[in-house]
């Protein structure tokens, strides 16, 4: 089993695990986000996901990938404090950090056998459906927990800070 940081790993470094677990008639499950705050909306939906198969591997959007999709505020947490949290999860098997805005690429060169999206995601929607639907795989919607994102979590933060007062 591994561990940790050593969870984290490149795309040509998954596909040879991949193909290695794939010849013991292992299943790949593949999501992805950006994950910033981890949440327990995160955990349920990577608990669950990780259940649907043998092998778990997050794709983790870059720090530019997510400022492109969220803004120049985010992501709060860094792409290796993202990376290092999800790969302290015992549900987590093994995470890749995308420089892409979605990750078509990833899901093309490791063909998942289950791709998970949150159910804020119409399966149409998803992006690499195809390619795994072509390759005889399913996507998998999980569902969201209620008043659990990033976004919830910034705005109680910034509620609770107290108010700045403007220099004379």
């Amino acid at each position: 089993m591994t561990v940790g940081i050593d969870k984290i790993r490149t795309l040509c470094e998954l596909d040879a695990i991949v193909r290695q677990r794939r010849a013991l008639g292992e299943r790949v499950v593949f999501t992805n986000g950006c994950f910033d705050l981890l949440h327990r909306g995160h955990t349920r939906l990577l608990q669950q996901a990780r259940a649907l198969g043998d092998l778990l591997i997050v794709g983790l959007n870059s720090d530019a990938s997510v400022r492109l999709l969220k803004g120049p505020l985010r992501p709060v947490l860094s792409q290796d404090e993202r990376a290092e949290l999800l790969s302290a999860l015992t549900s987590v098997d093994y995470v890749v950090i995308f420089e892409e805005p979605d990750p078509r690429c990833v899901i093309e060169a490791l063909e998942p056998d289950v791709l998970v999206k949150g159910a804020d995601w119409a399966k149409e929607e998803v992006v690499g459906r195809e390619t795994v639907e072509r390759r005889g795989g399913r996507v998998v919607t999980i569902p969201l927990v209620e008043g659990s994102s990033t976004s919830s979590i910034m705005r109680r933060i910034m509620e609770m800070a107290p108010p700045q007062h403007a220099e004379s």
